[in-house]
């Protein structure tokens, strides 16, 4: 009996996903553990696995490929060898002979090589494409390998992972592929007649996504003077909308309270410049300002643990672990991936995941459990010359701390000797949920987080 698969719900706010990339073609083996698809859901990409096995059957008049469809959609099948799919007309026919036989090969006589297979590009274009093992088809994206035209050393001419990362070494990369452009990207340019090369001219060392691709097919909206009659309407993207849903929840649910102060983070500053000096010989990444507080943070939330709490029903619920969300700028809105077990690891290691993720969220290769599970949230201004800001909460969390920029200042050090001096002062904006905690809790926390800032010490030493 064929099995649909239909547009997985990957998050209890989800409602619509994007299917980004067929992992298995139309007529290829599957076994449960097999990468089927991917689906770019409210602001993550995800990878479905398949918990059946069979053949994968994609409907020839199958349209769902770069667009948005409901949870629920019908996207293919699965069916047993020989079984025909409900699409297929009078539901007789039967799975190619060499498919079934790469699926169930006999004893007696090795398997046959598994031909390419001709699948619809979601276009309207047909395209051939060899068969590859899903570890193989990630390494290739993550080294920016064009695998098609590779030929496979795998059991049954499959491309494994060894053909990958010999066609890297041996720099066998398509120019498309050197531009780091994501397959749904590639298929909008073939569709749109958008120059990839020109574009990764534009865009040196960036993934091109399917947003750049029809941003550079759509002519530039004109920046000239313009009569007070003209407007401009532009459709707000899924992520937008999450992002405002989000936003207008936490607005309207959350008690939010904002506390400001002001720190002299004149020792954070040398910290950072003698960490910077270091990794001139440390090929590891130079911690940033973002890691140093988020190590600092977390220790004052160990102390402190009534702001690492969430709201669970008529529950508070304090973490006992600390995973630090990071407010981050991308193309596609604001995304907030989550370094995990912040208050156990070393600031280097922070450093290390940081980036990374940065990295991800800025190319689109974030995925679902990189961006959830976060129980406190630090979001920075200070590269825009920002001193203070009211930031929102984070929900389900209880509080976000806001970071300005460091500034020096002529501040009074001493009072009685009436002595000033040059400082570099940060403002630090506390925003937290007052249904959780209460003013004077919050107010310690941001005063212990003030005390690491200014004498960096006290947390070095755990």
């Amino acid at each position: 009996m064929a099995i649909e698969i239909v547009m997985p719900r990957l998050g209890w706010t989800m409602e619509e996903g994007t299917l980004v990339e067929w992992m298995k073609q139309d007529g290829d083996p599957i076994q449960p553990g097999d990468i089927m698809f991917t689906v770019e859901s409210d602001k993550a990409l995800n990878e479905v696995e398949s918990f059946e096995s069979g053949i994968f059957r994609i409907p020839p008049d199958s349209d769902v490929l770069g667009r948005a469809v409901p949870v629920g959609t019908l996207l293919a099948y699965v069916v047993q060898p020989g079984e025909a799919a409900p699409f297929e007309a009078g539901g007789q026919a039967a799975a190619t002979p060499a498919v079934v036989e790469a699926a169930a090969p006999s004893v007696e006589a090795p398997a046959a090589p598994v031909p390419a297979v001709a699948v619809s590009n979601g276009y309207g274009k047909a395209e051939t494409t060899p068969n590859i093992s899903p570890r193989a088809r990630r390494v290739a994206r993550e080294l920016g390998v064009d695998w098609t035209g590779l030929k496979g050393s795998g059991r049954t001419g499959r491309i494994v992972e060894r053909d990958v990362r010999a066609a890297a070494e041996a720099g066998a990369t398509s120019k498309a592929s050197a531009a780091q452009i994501s397959p749904v990207a590639r298929r909008a340019a073939d569709e749109l007649g958008v120059d990839v090369e020109a574009l990764a001219a534009q865009m040196p060392g960036q993934r091109i996504t399917r947003e750049h691709v029809e941003r550079a097919a759509t002519p530039a909206v004109s920046t000239s003077a313009v009569s007070s009659g003209d407007e401009t309407r532009i459709p707000m993207s899924r992520t937008r909308q999450v992002i405002a849903e989000r936003m207008s929840e936490s607005s309207v649910t959350s008690a939010a309270v904002t506390l400001t102060t002001e720190v002299d983070a004149t020792e954070l500053v040398t910290l950072r410049k003698g960490l910077k000096a270091a990794g001139e010989r440390d090929p590891r990444p130079v911690p940033s300002y973002n890691d140093l507080l988020a190590k600092l943070v977390a220790q004052a939330l160990m102390e402190h643990p009534a702001l690492n709490a969430r709201l669970e029903g008529g529950e508070i619920v304090q973490s006992g672990a600390v995973h630090m969300g990071f407010a981050v700028d991308s193309e596609r809105g604001l995304l907030v991936p989550v370094v995990r077990d912040v208050q156990a690891k070393s600031i280097r290691q922070i450093a290390s995941e940081g980036a990374a993720l940065v990295e991800r969220a800025r190319g689109g290769g974030l995925k679902a459990d990189e961006l959830s599970g976060g129980t406190f949230t630090i979001t920075n201004l200070g590269m825009y010359e920002i001193d203070g800001f009211t930031p929102i909460i984070n929900l389900p969390q209880c509080a976000i701390l806001g970071v300005g920029r460091i500034v020096p200042k002529q501040v009074v050090v001493d009072v009685e000797a009436e002595r000033v001096a040059i400082r570099q002062m940060m403002v630090l904006s506390l925003t937290f949920d007052h249904r959780l905690v209460d003013g004077a809790p919050a107010a310690r926390f941001l005063q212990r987080v003030k005390q690491f800032i200014e004498q960096p010490y006290l947390w070095l030493v755990g």
